[in-house]
Order: structure tokens, then C-alpha cells, then sequence
């Protein structure tokens, strides 16, 4: 048996006016993921438990079987281990956003979502002017950074930049010395050649630091002595890299691998079916793309995104699982939500299909929020719901 699961990260919403009170997922042109959700089991998760603050991080987690109560510690670390940085016990792990600041307003937690080239020279000079002995800074993906404390001062969790956005950031800064830090970034950066660069060219400069998700190093029992299965994870960002990683599951890189709309669809499909085809019972495929439109307010982008999804992934997926002889599943959902009205996750439940090609479900007509819950098929605790699938 082989297992896909799809992750259409933020996919779920709210009814939208302009669409005629329907959400993206209803209006979205997506024939595979409708075609399976007709022969699914079909329902909701909640993968966030109450109490948890609703990020990638936790409904991964959830989503992978791990109950996040008990395993998340911040998604920086998990990032830190994607990008081979050995963590050791005294070190803590900050994400680190380049954001675009106007005066004291958060405008783009993603500097418009700058390329990673571009980035790898603000994080080095980040790195020049704020690294030490005890502090160094690594370079991620687009605006996805870490920072490395050795012996970091007394911290609490800090505000998420894309929970912000558009709004003042006085209310939501860390204590000391982390906002001397942040602060002083500002100057380092306003003039710096490539916002000089961007600017010119009509884009957002990422003139700050932004410092969120503090962590030590993590530790996740094996995918593999939990479910038997040979796992991989395929994603754009570090964040689920690491989650992989951490449960001994293979972490596949994508060429061209985005985490925003323009990323290699394609190359993630192949990339599945290359390690089905290599002997990997369960591949997680996580797409980024409908998060990033919903946090950036694209509504039309958004819609695509799915749309891709589903053409130049799941179309190609499920053609070759069909054509392999070999039974199979195929699980769909979102891990959270990110409603377009408040550009951020929220903690509602999430709409799930489960495929098989040996047993035949009855499903429902349309894979979107309402018909999902209309099933009655609610599970209350996301780390519960692998247990459908492999079963």
C-alpha cells in the first residue's frame, strides 16, 4: 500500500462576498481533488488543540500523528534542523523574518516576498553587524531565517509578523534586548544596496528583522517504528523539512521550490512519484502557496493556487498511482486555515477527504468547507486522524 497526503497549507476560509458568499475552495476549477472527494471518506479536524497558537508548526505535527501538546517547541528549532544546523542543548533557535516596517506599521512579513539570493545578502550582513561568538544568523528561504543564541537571555514567545499586518507594531514588540536588536536592524538595512535595488524596481524592501518563535532542539519517536512505513516530506520551507527530518522521514529538495504561487508545482509531483517509485511508502506533499495569498490578500492568486495544485500535482499523482498496479490512498486537506478577511490562520477545523482505490466511500460532490462538515464526521484531535488512513 502507498500513501499520499497533500497538503494545501491554508486553503480553508470564509464565505467572501465577492465570490457570492462562497469560499476559494468552492469556486476554485479543481476537477481531481472534486472527482476523489466523491469517493472519499470525507469530514473535519481540528488540528491546533485549544489554547495553541493556530501555526504550520502544531497542525503539522498533528497532521504526521504527533500530538502537538507534547511534541511542539517552537518551529525555529525545526527549521534549524532542516537547514543541518546542529543545535546544541544551550542554544536557542529564533525565526528570523526580513519584513518590510513603514514608520511603527507591519507592511509585508515577507518583503514581498524576496528572493532567496537577495535575502542571503541581508541575512550576512545581519550576521556581520549582530554576530558573535554567541549569535550567528542562517540563511533560509525567501524571508525565512534563523537565528542561533548560544545562552540566550530569559525569553517568552514573540508576535507573529503576519498576524500584524497592516497594524501597528508598538503594542506587539519583545522585551530587551531582543528589541534593541530589532530596532537597530532598521538602520542597518534602510539603506542597504539591494533595498536600494528593490526600491528602484518598484518592490518592498526588507529594512528590519523581525525575531518570533524561540526553541531548543526537538525530538520526535521515529515515523517509521510508529507507522512501519518508509516517509518523506516534500515542501518549499524549512519549517516541514525539519518536522521530516526530526521523524527520521526523507527530506526532499525541489528545484525551483517557492513557497509562494511561482513555485515548481510540477517538480513536487515528480518528485513524489521518483520516491514512490524508490521504494517510500508514504510521501507528505506540503505547498505553501495558498497561505502565502491569503496572508498577502490575493483572493484571485489564492483561488489559482488550488487550482495549480490540483492540476500539476495531484492530477499527475493520482494518474500514476493508477497506473502502478499497487493499492493506494490519497489524503487531502488543509493543515489550518487563512481566511483572506483577517490575513492570518485561524483555528477552525479543516476539511479532509481520504481516497482509496480498493474501497469506494460515499463522499461528497464538491471538495469545500460545508460539505466536509455536513458529513458529521468531526475529529477533534488532529494527531488522531493518520489512523484513518493507515488503518
Amino acid at each position: 500500500m502507498k500513501y499520499v497526503v497533500l497538503i494545501i497549507d491554508g486553503a480553508a476560509d470564509y464565505k467572501i462576498e465577492s465570490l457570492g458568499f462562497k469560499t476559494p475552495l468552492d469556486v476554485a476549477n479543481k476537477p481531481v481533488m472534486d472527482f476523489l472527494a466523491s469517493k472519499s471518506l470525507a469530514g473535519t479536524v481540528s488540528n491546533v488543540p485549544a489554547g495553541m497558537v493556530p501555526e504550520s508548526d502544531p497542525a503539522n505535527l498533528a497532521v504526521l500523528s504527533y500530538d502537538p501538546a507534547v511534541y511542539c517547541n517552537g518551529r525555529s528549532p525545526l527549521e534549524a534542523v532542516s537547514m543541518g544546523i546542529d543545535m546544541q542543548p544551550d542554544e536557542t533557535a529564533f525565526r528570523c523574518n526580513i519584513v518590510t516596517l513603514d514608520g511603527e506599521t507591519m507592511i509585508d512579513h515577507s518583503s514581498d516576498e524576496i528572493t532567496t539570493p537577495e535575502a542571503d545578502k541581508i541575512i550576512k550582513t545581519l550576521d556581520e553587524h549582530f554576530g558573535d561568538e554567541n549569535k550567528k544568523f542562517y540563511t533560509g528561504v525567501s524571508y525565512r531565517h534563523c537565528l542561533i543564541w548560544k545562552n540566550a537571555p530569559e525569553f517568552k514567545n514573540f508576535m507573529r509578523p503576519h498576524d500584524i499586518l497592516g497594524k501597528l507594531i508598538t503594542e506587539h514588540l519583545p522585551p530587551e534586548p531582543f528589541l534593541s536588536m530589532m530596532r537597530e536592524s532598521y538602520d542597518v538595512l534602510k539603506n542597504h544596496p539591494v533595498n536600494v535595488a528593490r526600491i528602484e524596481r518598484g518592490l518592498r524592501p526588507a529594512n528590519s528583522m523581525w525575531l518570533w518563535s524561540p526553541g531548543k532542539k526537538p525530538a520526535l519517536p521515529s515515523f517509521k517504528e510508529k507507522w512501519g512505513l518508509n516517509g518523506a516530506v516534500i515542501s518549499a520551507v524549512d519549517l516541514m523539512k525539519g518536522i521530516g527530518i526530526c521523524a527520521g522521514m526523507k527530506a526532499i529538495y525541489v528545484e525551483g521550490a517557492t513557497g509562494n504561487i511561482h513555485t515548481n508545482y510540477k517538480g513536487k509531483a515528480d518528485a513524489a512519484i521518483n520516491a514512490l517509485q524508490s521504494g517510500t511508502d508514504f510521501v507528505y506533499i506540503h505547498v505553501e502557496a495558498p497561505d502565502e495569498c491569503g496572508h498577502r490578500n490575493e483572493l484571485e492568486n489564492k483561488i489559482l493556487s488550488i487550482e495549480y495544485i490540483d492540476e500539476r500535482i495531484l492530477k499527475h499523482i493520482y494518474k500514476y498511482l493508477e497506473s502502478s498496479g499497487e493499492d493506494y490512498k490519497i489524503m487531502v486537506l488543509p493543515d489550518h486555515p487563512t481566511p483572506m478577511c483577517i490575513r492570518t490562520h485561524s483555528s477552525d477545523p479543516v476539511p479532509f477527504i481520504i481516497y482509496s482505490n480498493t474501497e469506494t466511500n460515499s463522499g461528497v460532490e464538491v471538495y469545500n468547507e460545508d460539505n466536509c462538515t455536513a458529513t458529521g464526521l468531526y475529529i477533534e484531535h488532529g494527531y488522531n486522524l493518520l489512523g484513518y488512513m493507515i488503518c
